[in-house]
């Protein structure tokens, strides 16, 4: 089954997320909930629909045509309108890391001002499609 925008189903993905510029430090990871320490319970998926603004358009846009079990990469250059807003505003979008470490990993480099690569990556699995109702 494929994913198609606009027809109101919703996206069940799981997702890993590294801050590339920054020693590569995952700050989301696929099966569990993984900050620092690597440990965690199983996690629960995100899901979204395709239109759904709150959502960091890297994804929306990631998602649409990818079949059920299907995993697929996105990198996000810094100051890139696929990604986060800058400063502080990346709280408002979604995803977010499942825990406080995967959180404080990337808003260290979201908000940092200094000479940080804000390059981000994201590799995520279509788990299923729920239809609206």
């Amino acid at each position: 089954k494929e994913y198609v925008a606009g027809r109101g189903a919703v996206a069940v993905i799981d997702w890993d997320g590294y801050t590339l510029g920054y020693y590569g430090r995952p700050f989301e990871a696929r099966n569990k909930t993984k900050g620092g320490a690597f440990t965690g319970e199983d996690k629960e998926f995100f899901r979204f629909n395709s239109d759904d603004l709150r959502v960091i358009p890297a994804f929306r846009e990631a998602v649409v045509g990818m079949k059920v079990g299907s995993i697929r990469r996105i990198i996000v250059p810094p100051g890139d309108s696929l990604g986060y807003p800058a400063g502080r505003k990346w709280q408002t979008l979604q995803p977010q890391p499942a825990n406080f470490s995967g959180q404080r990993a990337l808003g260290f480099v979201l908000e940092n001002q200094g000479m940080i690569d804000k390059t981000l990556l994201f590799d995520i699995e279509l788990v299923r499609i729920d239809e609206r109702k």
